[in-house]
């Protein structure tokens, strides 16, 4: 919806630097603009307005007296039941903003509001009285939240961390914790972000601060996957009744809303409830990656238009600097590319989309949730053979047969790490300069994230590590960014707290099975859709970058930056070299691994080279 950012302190000149901090996230708020300071804090926000489109819907929003400030992103859709529950405790509205609610929900019950709301959200209340700052992020992590310290200890915070870049005490650096990490994950994986002293609030995560006492942070939700006794019938038919509701309260808008489509079910499930004016669609001219025909017959079939959009590598290569500036740090998740020109499209005709993302992370749809056959039958063994069996084989050189061992454990602490996994770790050390090294190793990173549901099953363990892990890291930092970049709204319908209290009761059997992955949404999805829908195989949003790297024109794109003076810096260049000129011969199939390295180049560039 808009976009934030604010510092504590005492400068003089507070009310330039917070509006320089705003012009730099316009593409979040283009409507309106609004900014507040007093001795002891600064705030500032962008508008993209979704509903109360007046005067009267504008940020920074206070109470009656003017003692609580709010800026705040993000849609509350429970937002008309929490006014009619203020309003019968005497608290006075003076719009239809949801913004309101938070303000007068902060008066009433404290901290505790966080726990009341649904919806995508990240906000900071600045209590005068009590020079106090309260602010909380959504449940999934939809919205993001960044914060740190200036040089003189000042606190500052915001929707995109480079607005952070236009406050004079803001020392830009690059975290050499963050790029070991990175290049197994694809994304920014830690807490800290690529800018050293600089964080992300967590999802389901308020914190309190003041200038005495300093930052404290709890969380206020957590997924707890308990298996409900009800049939198959039961939990297909709630879990068709609560989509579609959730569609419903997605949906409020005071702008027109139209929906993202590929061939899949999750964003065709989406759609079909929703039944917008107009759908989006983007391919690429390769027959494997593009699913643009699938999405066409789809709108026809449901009387909707579709709009598409075939792309080319020169688009992509063209604007790729620009896409890794929007997303603040370096993501080298492919389809971010196709998401940023998509995002682009829809937003020659809406201000609103919803989408599919979540699903999979819910309902179980990856194939690294999945279990061949052969695995079937191999724990069939008695458990404790296979755990020694894998405690053995973690112990060799690796063999053939190696990983089936390790990963028959049923212990996916052992080698489970989300849905990317690019560079295996000996693999990054060998690219990395011997200073980036030093940092958290994978399980560093997993294991606090597993601790959380010791003695869950295999795939409750996944799939938690993906909803608090990749989800957040990944898809949603994506899925906001790029939307974002073109003042566009996202939605996402599946990931409602309301949406997972329903779904963290089907029992694992009945998500994923001999049939098929995510197996109930696909079968409460028939309600819907025609049967090629519901049960089409996952494709994603593939990208063809392994036949780019592979053309002269763009293999010499990423040389250039493979062999600049500022890559030194951070890896061997001879090995990166060698796994662009094997890959360009075919000897390898490397384009994940290129290509992670060259968005880090990429964005390196941008923000340390050529902004001073």
């Amino acid at each position: 919806m808009c976009g934030f950012a604010g510092f504590s302190g005492r400068l003089e000149n507070k009310k330039e630097i917070i509006n320089a901090m705003m012009d730099r996230i316009v593409h979040r708020g283009p409507d309106m603009a609004g900014d507040f300071t007093d001795e002891d804090m600064a705030l500032g926000f962008r508008r993209l307005s979704i509903i109360d489109l007046s005067e009267d819907g504008a940020q920074p929003m206070y109470n009656e007296d003017g003692s609580i400030v709010i800026v705040f992103n993000g849609e509350i859709y429970n937002f008309a039941d929490l006014r009619a529950d203020l309003i019968s405790k005497g608290h006075i509205f003076k719009c239809h903003a949801d913004t309101e609610v938070l303000v007068h929900g902060y008066e009433e019950y404290g901290e505790k509001i966080v726990e009341k709301l649904r919806g995508m959200f990240a906000f900071v209340i600045w209590d005068r009285n009590k020079k106090t700052l309260f602010g909380a992020r959504d449940h999934f992590g939809i919205k993001p939240f960044y914060y740190g310290n200036t040089s003189d200890g000042s606190l500052i915070f915001g929707s995109e961390i480079k607005s952070f870049l236009e406050h004079p005490n803001f020392v830009k650096a690059v975290n050499k914790r963050a790029l070991r990490p990175y290049l197994t994950f694809q994304y920014s994986s830690m807490e800290e972000t690529f800018f050293e002293g600089v964080k992300k609030l967590p999802p389901a995560h308020y914190f309190t601060w003041n200038a005495e006492q300093g930052m404290k942070i709890e969380r206020y939700w957590d997924i707890d996957f308990t298996e409900g006794p009800g049939s198959f019938e039961h939990y297909r038919d709630e879990l068709d009744k609560t989509v579609r509701e959730s569609v419903a309260a997605h949906r409020i808008s005071d702008v027109r809303v139209g929906s993202f489509l590929s061939g899949g079910v999750d964003s065709s499930y989406i759609t079909a409830a929703l039944m917008p004016d107009e759908t989006f669609s983007v391919g690429f001219a390769y027959d494997k990656f593009n699913e643009t025909d699938e999405a066409g017959e789809l709108s026809k079939i449901l009387g909707i238009k579709n709009f598409k959009k075939i792309i080319n590598a020169d688009e992509c290569f063209e604007h790729f600097e620009e896409i890794q500036y929007h997303m603040d740090e370096p993501q080298s998740n492919p389809s971010s590319v196709p998401l940023y020109f998509l995002a682009r499209l829809a937003k020659e005709h809406v201000t609103v989309v919803l989408s599919g993302e979540g699903a999979d992370e819910i309902y179980a749809g990856y194939e690294w949730y999945d279990e061949t056959p052969m695995m079937r039958k191999y724990k069939k063994l008695p458990r404790f053979i296979r755990a020694a069996a894998a405690s053995v084989a973690g112990k060799l050189p690796y063999f053939k047969g190696h990983d089936f061992i390790i990963k028959g454990s049923s212990r996916p602490e052992d080698y489970f790490i989300g849905q990317a996994l690019v560079f295996p770790e000996k693999e990054a050390l060998s690219v990395l300069r011997d200073e980036y090294k030093n940092a958290p190793s994978v399980k560093d990173i997993t294991a606090p994230i597993y601790a959380r549901v010791k003695g869950k099953s295999e795939l409750v363990k996944k799939q938690y590590l993906d909803l608090n892990l990749w989800l957040p890291g990944d898809i949603l930092l994506k899925a906001d960014k790029m939307s974002m970049s073109s003042s566009l709204e996202l939605r996402v319908p599946f990931l409602d707290k309301v949406v997972m209290k329903q779904a963290q009761e089907i029992p694992s059997r009945f998500k994923i099975n001999e049939k098929n992955t995510k197996y109930v949404l696909r079968e409460a999805s028939h309600k819907t859709l025609p049967d090629e829908w519901a049960n089409r195989t996952k494709k994603g949003f593939p990208v063809p970058i392994r036949y780019w790297l592979r053309e002269e024109k763009y293999y010499n794109i990423v040389k250039e930056y493979f062999t600049a003076d500022y890559a030194s810096e951070f890896f061997e260049c001879d090995a990166i070299m060698k796994l662009l000129d094997d890959h360009k011969a075919g000897k390898a199939q490397n384009q994940r691994k290129i290509w992670t390295v060259f968005t880090f180049l990429v964005w390196y560039k941008k923000f340390f080279i050529e902004e001073k």
